[in-house]
């Protein structure tokens, strides 16, 4: 899968540092992935979320933040829309982020 952008995960773990691994790490499996349909997300990440409009939510360090991404099946391109906090995330309509 093509991520587009690095950047904003950049960014969150630079406020957050103990983001940085498990975000990285998380890069680095999706990148190898390849996501046709929301079926082949959950296969990999059973915690992930399948929300509206082809987006994921996934918990990253133990739940301790959250992860929302689109994801273009077709394309194979999954598009970074929001990492938070938990609080940040529970603020936030992730249908339409």
């Amino acid at each position: 899968m093509r991520i587009i952008a690095k950047k904003a995960l950049r960014e969150f773990w630079e406020r957050h540092r103990d983001a940085e691994e498990p975000l990285l790490a998380w890069y680095r499996e999706v990148e190898h992935e390849d996501w046709d349909t929301p079926a082949k997300v959950k296969e990999r990440y059973r915690s992930a979320s399948i929300v509206a409009d082809n987006r994921v939510v996934f918990n990253v360090k133990g739940n301790s933040y959250r992860l929302v991404v689109k994801v273009n099946y077709a394309a194979r391109i999954v598009f970074i829309r929001f990492v938070g906090t938990h609080a940040e995330y529970d603020r936030t309509d992730v249908e339409e982020v």
